[in-house]
């Protein structure tokens, strides 16, 4: 910015340009982005609720931040009286200079002919947005209080896979494992998953009572780590011996280990627990059925949950 002419008053502002004047029609293209904004918050919450597919959430909430952000765009550039000014510094409390600029204030919203109805519009936006975003809030997890008193596993639920067929003693096998769910119950609960694996009988380092509830080897576990909760999703199983590791489950959050030969005993990691086994039983047709509840308190380590 070039510096005022020498003949100007220090001080004294040289005005290049102002307009003031008033625009409707940018007024208007606000308050239709404010209430686009709106909406699309509106149907984001909707969304959420009824229908979350997560491309349906991203246009609507996208959409929304787009339209605030045109709504700003627009205020500032076509609403907000446009001005260019050169001024000299001057000595901070001169009166004058204080009541000038005092005068340059009061004039900022010279132009806008719906002051009260755009600011109206913009709190109501803003509002809206803001309370859309914390629907997202119901979506932290289960109200499972101090811990988890209760599970969808009974005795004489089957085992289902994730297409709710009936998983059977030899849909298990060794070296892999199966996500499981029980037959008939909601997914959504923190104690509904579970992970098969299959370990040959001799190998098995477990007392004779869990021997009894892993048949022909197949034993199953919550698939929730009792860390902090996260998803247990990685199945070490060694292909070389005697120099590999033993088999084990291993949450990828916090890399905790379970044993599963000695019955998904910790082996590594935070968690303060054990990883907590379902027993099982087989039907006439080798179908996987519980054979009661969880042996063991499952769920995250917290609050002084640790043993």
């Amino acid at each position: 910015m070039s510096p005022p002419p020498s003949g100007s008053p220090q001080g004294e502002a040289e005005t290049h340009e102002f307009d003031a004047g008033p625009n409707r029609r940018a007024e208007n293209l606000i308050l239709l982005a404010l209430g686009g904004a709106s909406l699309a918050a509106v149907c984001f919450a909707v969304l959420f609720v009824a229908l979350p597919d997560t491309q349906l959430l991203g246009i609507a909430l996208g959409g929304s931040f787009a339209l605030l952000g045109l709504a700003a765009v627009l205020a500032g550039k076509k609403v907000v009286p446009q001005e260019i000014a050169v001024e000299e510094r001057t000595d901070f409390g001169d009166e004058q200079v204080q009541e000038e600029v005092a005068e340059i204030v009061s004039g900022g919203g010279a132009g806008v002919s719906r002051r009260k109805l755009l600011i109206g519009a913009a709190g109501a936006t803003g509002a809206t947005v803001g309370a859309s975003a914390l629907v997202p809030a119901a979506a932290l997890g289960p109200a499972v209080g101090e811990i988890v008193a209760q599970t969808p596993w009974s005795r004489g639920r089957r085992v289902v896979d994730s297409q709710d067929r009936p998983v059977t003693a030899e849909d298990v096998t060794v070296g892999t494992f199966i996500t499981g769910f029980p037959e008939g119950a909601s997914r959504r609960e923190l104690g509904s998953s579970i992970v098969l694996v299959k370990i040959p009988p001799n190998e098995l380092e477990i007392p004779a009572r869990l021997r009894a509830v892993a048949p022909e080897g197949v034993l199953a576990f919550s698939k929730i780590c009792p860390h902090a909760g996260c998803a247990i999703g990685i199945y070490r199983h060694p292909l070389f011996e005697p120099t590999s590791e033993r088999p084990a489950l291993v949450c990828p959050c916090h890399y905790s280990t379970f044993d599963v030969r000695r019955g998904g005993t910790l082996e590594f990691g935070p968690a303060g627990r054990d990883l907590p086994q379902l027993p099982l039983m087989l039907n006439a047709e080798r179908e996987l059925v519980a054979s009661g509840e969880f042996l063991e308190q499952i769920g995250p380590s917290y609050r002084g949950i640790r043993q």
